[in-house]
Protein backbone atom coordinates (compact mmCIF):
# COMPACT_ATOMS: atom_id res chain seq x y z
CA UNK A 1 0.00 0.00 0.00
CA UNK A 2 1.33 3.73 -0.82
CA UNK A 3 3.39 5.71 1.86
CA UNK A 4 2.33 8.99 0.52
CA UNK A 5 1.75 12.34 1.94
CA UNK A 6 -1.86 13.16 2.15
CA UNK A 7 -2.98 16.05 0.63
CA UNK A 8 -6.52 15.56 -0.52
CA UNK A 9 -9.13 14.38 2.10
CA UNK A 10 -12.69 12.97 1.53
CA UNK A 11 -14.75 13.72 5.10
CA UNK A 12 -17.61 11.90 5.55
CA UNK A 13 -20.08 13.73 8.09
CA UNK A 14 -19.98 17.14 9.16
CA UNK A 15 -22.28 17.06 12.06
CA UNK A 16 -21.66 18.51 15.52
CA UNK A 17 -18.19 17.00 15.69
CA UNK A 18 -17.41 16.58 12.27
CA UNK A 19 -18.00 20.04 11.32
CA UNK A 20 -15.68 21.43 13.09
CA UNK A 21 -12.68 18.39 12.59
CA UNK A 22 -13.42 19.21 8.61
CA UNK A 23 -13.05 23.01 9.38
CA UNK A 24 -9.30 22.44 11.40
CA UNK A 25 -8.25 20.27 8.58
CA UNK A 26 -9.02 23.03 6.32
CA UNK A 27 -7.54 25.72 7.84
CA UNK A 28 -4.08 23.37 8.34
CA UNK A 29 -4.16 23.65 3.89
CA UNK A 30 -5.51 20.06 3.46
CA UNK A 31 -7.68 19.67 0.21
CA UNK A 32 -11.00 18.83 1.79
CA UNK A 33 -14.42 17.50 0.20
CA UNK A 34 -16.77 17.33 2.36
CA UNK A 35 -20.25 15.35 2.52
CA UNK A 36 -23.27 14.92 4.73
CA UNK A 37 -26.46 12.82 4.84
CA UNK A 38 -28.27 16.42 5.84
CA UNK A 39 -29.14 18.04 2.17
CA UNK A 40 -27.30 21.48 2.07
CA UNK A 41 -24.79 20.58 4.90
CA UNK A 42 -21.83 20.43 2.85
CA UNK A 43 -22.69 23.44 0.85
CA UNK A 44 -22.89 25.42 4.10
CA UNK A 45 -19.52 24.07 5.37
CA UNK A 46 -18.12 24.91 1.95
CA UNK A 47 -20.08 28.81 2.19
CA UNK A 48 -18.75 29.23 5.87
CA UNK A 49 -14.99 27.32 5.96
CA UNK A 50 -13.93 26.28 2.63
CA UNK A 51 -13.24 22.94 0.58
CA UNK A 52 -15.40 21.18 -1.82
CA UNK A 53 -19.06 19.63 -1.62
CA UNK A 54 -19.37 16.35 -2.63
CA UNK A 55 -22.83 15.36 -3.41
CA UNK A 56 -21.96 11.81 -1.70
CA UNK A 57 -19.43 9.84 -0.22
CA UNK A 58 -17.96 8.15 -3.57
CA UNK A 59 -18.06 11.80 -4.61
CA UNK A 60 -15.96 12.93 -1.90
CA UNK A 61 -13.62 9.48 -1.66
CA UNK A 62 -12.97 9.91 -5.45
CA UNK A 63 -9.29 10.28 -6.03
CA UNK A 64 -7.96 10.90 -2.10
CA UNK A 65 -5.54 9.85 -0.53
CA UNK A 66 -7.37 9.63 3.19
CA UNK A 67 -11.09 9.55 3.64
CA UNK A 68 -12.43 10.35 7.06
CA UNK A 69 -15.64 8.44 8.23
CA UNK A 70 -17.26 10.41 11.41
CA UNK A 71 -20.82 9.05 11.73
CA UNK A 72 -23.11 7.37 14.15
CA UNK A 73 -22.77 4.22 14.60
CA UNK A 74 -20.16 1.53 12.44
CA UNK A 75 -23.23 0.70 10.86
CA UNK A 76 -23.78 3.79 9.18
CA UNK A 77 -19.44 3.29 8.27
CA UNK A 78 -20.64 0.00 7.08
CA UNK A 79 -22.72 1.60 4.60
CA UNK A 80 -20.32 4.01 3.06
CA UNK A 81 -17.82 2.24 2.54
CA UNK A 82 -20.33 -0.76 0.68
CA UNK A 83 -21.19 2.51 -1.20
CA UNK A 84 -17.98 4.14 -2.61
CA UNK A 85 -16.98 0.91 -4.36
CA UNK A 86 -13.79 1.52 -6.11
CA UNK A 87 -14.21 5.49 -6.12
CA UNK A 88 -11.38 5.51 -3.29
CA UNK A 89 -8.07 4.72 -5.07
CA UNK A 90 -5.49 1.70 -4.50
CA UNK A 91 -3.32 3.22 -1.85
CA UNK A 92 -5.58 4.94 -0.01
CA UNK A 93 -6.34 4.78 3.66
CA UNK A 94 -9.83 4.92 5.69
CA UNK A 95 -9.25 7.10 8.64
CA UNK A 96 -12.36 5.78 10.71
CA UNK A 97 -13.14 8.27 13.48
CA UNK A 98 -16.65 7.05 14.99
CA UNK A 99 -17.21 5.61 18.43
CA UNK A 100 -17.59 2.20 16.59
CA UNK A 101 -17.70 -1.36 16.85
CA UNK A 102 -14.34 -2.65 16.89
CA UNK A 103 -15.17 -6.19 15.79
CA UNK A 104 -17.25 -4.40 12.92
CA UNK A 105 -14.20 -1.93 11.88
CA UNK A 106 -11.72 -4.57 11.81
CA UNK A 107 -14.23 -6.80 9.21
CA UNK A 108 -14.24 -3.87 7.64
CA UNK A 109 -10.50 -3.41 7.48
CA UNK A 110 -10.14 -6.76 5.92
CA UNK A 111 -12.19 -6.30 3.11
CA UNK A 112 -10.90 -2.82 2.70
CA UNK A 113 -7.14 -4.11 2.33
CA UNK A 114 -8.45 -6.77 -0.01
CA UNK A 115 -8.74 -3.33 -2.55
CA UNK A 116 -5.12 -2.17 -1.17
CA UNK A 117 -7.33 0.23 0.92
CA UNK A 118 -5.69 0.93 4.32
CA UNK A 119 -7.85 1.28 7.27
CA UNK A 120 -7.00 2.78 10.95
CA UNK A 121 -9.62 3.53 13.87
CA UNK A 122 -8.73 6.83 15.77
CA UNK A 123 -12.13 7.98 17.55
CA UNK A 124 -12.01 11.13 19.69
CA UNK A 125 -12.59 12.77 23.45
CA UNK A 126 -13.02 16.05 24.05
CA UNK A 127 -16.24 16.98 22.95
CA UNK A 128 -17.62 20.19 20.76
CA UNK A 129 -15.45 22.78 22.58
CA UNK A 130 -12.10 20.96 21.58
CA UNK A 131 -13.31 19.66 18.30
CA UNK A 132 -13.30 23.82 17.51
CA UNK A 133 -10.28 24.12 19.05
CA UNK A 134 -8.01 21.44 17.79
CA UNK A 135 -7.57 19.92 21.11
CA UNK A 136 -9.36 16.53 20.84
CA UNK A 137 -7.51 13.52 22.26
CA UNK A 138 -7.36 11.11 19.92
CA UNK A 139 -7.10 7.05 20.42
CA UNK A 140 -5.59 5.36 17.24
CA UNK A 141 -5.65 1.90 16.02
CA UNK A 142 -3.94 0.05 13.33
CA UNK A 143 -0.47 -0.36 11.90
CA UNK A 144 2.42 1.81 12.71
CA UNK A 145 3.30 2.86 9.06
CA UNK A 146 0.00 3.97 8.53
CA UNK A 147 -0.73 5.97 11.77
CA UNK A 148 2.45 7.64 10.84
CA UNK A 149 0.96 8.17 7.58
CA UNK A 150 -1.94 9.82 8.81
CA UNK A 151 -0.36 11.88 11.73
CA UNK A 152 -0.14 14.66 10.12
CA UNK A 153 -3.95 14.82 9.61
CA UNK A 154 -4.56 13.74 13.33
CA UNK A 155 -2.39 16.50 14.69
CA UNK A 156 -4.51 19.24 13.13
CA UNK A 157 -7.95 17.99 14.84
CA UNK A 158 -6.08 16.86 17.95
CA UNK A 159 -2.81 17.62 20.51
CA UNK A 160 -2.76 13.98 21.36
CA UNK A 161 -2.81 10.51 19.78
CA UNK A 162 -2.45 7.68 21.58
CA UNK A 163 -1.78 4.58 19.69
CA UNK A 164 -3.49 2.16 21.44
CA UNK A 165 -2.53 -0.98 19.64
CA UNK A 166 -4.03 -3.24 16.52
CA UNK A 167 -7.14 -1.87 14.58
CA UNK A 168 -10.28 -1.63 17.03
CA UNK A 169 -7.95 -1.22 19.87
CA UNK A 170 -8.94 2.74 19.84
CA UNK A 171 -12.49 2.51 19.70
CA UNK A 172 -12.24 -0.30 22.41
CA UNK A 173 -10.04 2.31 24.23
CA UNK A 174 -12.59 5.02 23.66
CA UNK A 175 -15.44 3.18 24.87
CA UNK A 176 -14.38 2.36 27.75
CA UNK A 177 -13.07 5.66 28.44
CA UNK A 178 -16.55 6.48 28.17
CA UNK A 179 -17.75 3.98 30.61
CA UNK A 180 -15.42 5.95 33.27
CA UNK A 181 -17.03 9.02 31.94
CA UNK A 182 -21.00 7.68 32.32
CA UNK A 183 -20.31 6.16 35.65
CA UNK A 184 -18.61 9.47 37.31
CA UNK A 185 -21.14 11.53 35.65
CA UNK A 186 -24.07 9.04 37.89
CA UNK A 187 -22.47 9.32 40.90
CA UNK A 188 -22.03 12.71 41.10
CA UNK A 189 -25.86 13.50 40.15
CA UNK A 190 -26.60 10.85 42.86
CA UNK A 191 -24.47 12.51 45.41
CA UNK A 192 -25.43 16.35 44.66
CA UNK A 193 -29.12 15.05 44.91
CA UNK A 194 -28.48 13.49 48.83
CA UNK A 195 -26.29 16.65 49.20
CA UNK A 196 -29.35 19.22 48.29
CA UNK A 197 -31.69 17.44 50.68
CA UNK A 198 -28.84 17.29 53.53
CA UNK A 199 -29.36 21.19 52.70
CA UNK A 200 -26.40 21.41 50.73
CA UNK A 201 -26.21 24.23 47.96
CA UNK A 202 -25.35 22.10 44.35
CA UNK A 203 -23.40 24.34 43.19
CA UNK A 204 -21.27 24.67 46.44
CA UNK A 205 -21.08 21.13 46.26
CA UNK A 206 -19.76 21.15 42.35
CA UNK A 207 -16.79 23.37 43.83
CA UNK A 208 -16.00 21.54 46.48
CA UNK A 209 -15.73 18.04 44.29
CA UNK A 210 -13.14 20.19 41.97
CA UNK A 211 -11.01 21.03 44.61
CA UNK A 212 -11.17 17.31 46.17
CA UNK A 213 -10.77 13.85 45.43
CA UNK A 214 -14.14 13.61 44.04
CA UNK A 215 -13.40 15.81 40.99
CA UNK A 216 -13.93 14.06 37.71
CA UNK A 217 -14.42 15.17 33.99
CA UNK A 218 -18.45 15.89 34.86
CA UNK A 219 -17.71 17.92 38.31
CA UNK A 220 -15.14 20.02 36.00
CA UNK A 221 -16.81 20.57 32.34
CA UNK A 222 -20.71 19.25 32.94
CA UNK A 223 -22.48 19.83 36.26
CA UNK A 224 -22.99 23.45 36.31
CA UNK A 225 -22.72 24.39 32.94
CA UNK A 226 -25.14 21.26 32.02
CA UNK A 227 -26.97 20.13 34.50
CA UNK A 228 -27.49 23.29 37.00
CA UNK A 229 -27.98 26.01 34.59
CA UNK A 230 -31.02 23.50 32.94
CA UNK A 231 -29.39 23.82 29.73
CA UNK A 232 -28.51 19.94 28.84
CA UNK A 233 -27.13 20.86 25.35
CA UNK A 234 -23.54 19.89 25.81
CA UNK A 235 -23.72 18.41 22.02
CA UNK A 236 -23.49 14.73 22.60
CA UNK A 237 -26.70 12.74 22.43
CA UNK A 238 -27.99 10.45 24.99
CA UNK A 239 -28.30 7.38 22.86
CA UNK A 240 -24.77 7.72 21.87
CA UNK A 241 -23.21 7.00 24.93
CA UNK A 242 -25.78 4.19 25.65
CA UNK A 243 -24.47 3.09 21.96
CA UNK A 244 -21.12 3.46 23.37
CA UNK A 245 -21.60 2.02 26.80
CA UNK A 246 -23.42 -1.16 24.95
CA UNK A 247 -20.13 -1.53 23.14
CA UNK A 248 -17.80 -1.50 26.28
CA UNK A 249 -20.35 -4.43 27.56
CA UNK A 250 -19.47 -6.04 24.46
CA UNK A 251 -15.65 -5.91 24.42
CA UNK A 252 -15.96 -7.18 28.30
CA UNK A 253 -17.93 -9.93 27.18
CA UNK A 254 -15.84 -11.36 24.40
CA UNK A 255 -13.06 -11.67 26.65
CA UNK A 256 -14.34 -13.19 29.25
CA UNK A 257 -14.60 -9.82 31.71
CA UNK A 258 -17.33 -9.46 34.32
CA UNK A 259 -18.53 -6.27 34.79
CA UNK A 260 -21.43 -6.08 36.96
CA UNK A 261 -20.99 -1.81 37.48
CA UNK A 262 -20.64 -1.14 34.16
CA UNK A 263 -23.55 -3.39 33.29
CA UNK A 264 -25.64 -1.74 35.88
CA UNK A 265 -24.51 1.41 34.41
CA UNK A 266 -25.33 1.02 31.20
CA UNK A 267 -28.97 -0.44 32.41
CA UNK A 268 -29.70 3.07 33.88
CA UNK A 269 -28.86 5.16 31.28
CA UNK A 270 -30.36 2.78 28.64
CA UNK A 271 -33.38 3.36 31.38
CA UNK A 272 -32.85 7.12 30.60
CA UNK A 273 -33.72 7.10 27.92
CA UNK A 274 -36.75 5.06 27.35
CA UNK A 275 -37.46 7.46 30.39
CA UNK A 276 -37.05 10.79 28.64
CA UNK A 277 -37.69 9.70 24.48
CA UNK A 278 -35.38 10.09 21.68
CA UNK A 279 -32.83 13.42 21.34
CA UNK A 280 -32.12 13.75 24.31
CA UNK A 281 -28.46 15.01 25.38
CA UNK A 282 -26.53 12.58 27.43
CA UNK A 283 -26.07 15.42 30.22
CA UNK A 284 -30.15 14.73 30.35
CA UNK A 285 -29.42 11.80 32.29
CA UNK A 286 -29.56 13.54 35.39
CA UNK A 287 -33.33 13.76 34.68
CA UNK A 288 -33.57 10.00 35.84
CA UNK A 289 -31.84 10.28 39.05
CA UNK A 290 -33.72 13.62 39.82
CA UNK A 291 -37.27 11.77 38.91
CA UNK A 292 -36.22 8.79 41.71
CA UNK A 293 -35.20 11.28 44.20
CA UNK A 294 -38.40 13.45 43.62
CA UNK A 295 -36.33 16.73 43.68
CA UNK A 296 -34.43 18.53 40.84
CA UNK A 297 -31.12 20.36 41.18
CA UNK A 298 -30.44 24.06 40.60
CA UNK A 299 -28.98 26.66 42.00
CA UNK A 300 -25.73 28.77 41.38
CA UNK A 301 -23.60 30.10 38.74
CA UNK A 302 -24.30 28.43 34.89
CA UNK A 303 -20.38 28.71 34.03
CA UNK A 304 -18.86 28.49 31.06
CA UNK A 305 -20.36 26.13 28.64
CA UNK A 306 -17.85 23.08 28.15
CA UNK A 307 -17.53 19.49 26.96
Amino acid sequence: MSSTAIRRVGFVGVGNMGWPMAANLVKAGFDVAVTDAVPGRAAKFVREVGGHAAEGAAEAARGADALVTILPTSRHVEEVIAGIGDALPSGAVVVEMSSGNPGITRRLAGELAQRGVAMVDCPVSGGVSRARTGELAIMAGGEAAQLDRVDPLLKAMGTTVHRCGEIGAGQAMKALNNLVSAGGFLIGIEALLIGQKFGLDPSLMVDVLNASTGMNNSTQKKFRQFVLSRRFDSGFGLDLMVKDLSIALEVGRDNGTPTPFAALCRELWSSAGALLGPGQDHTAVAQLSERLAGSALGGGNSGTAAD
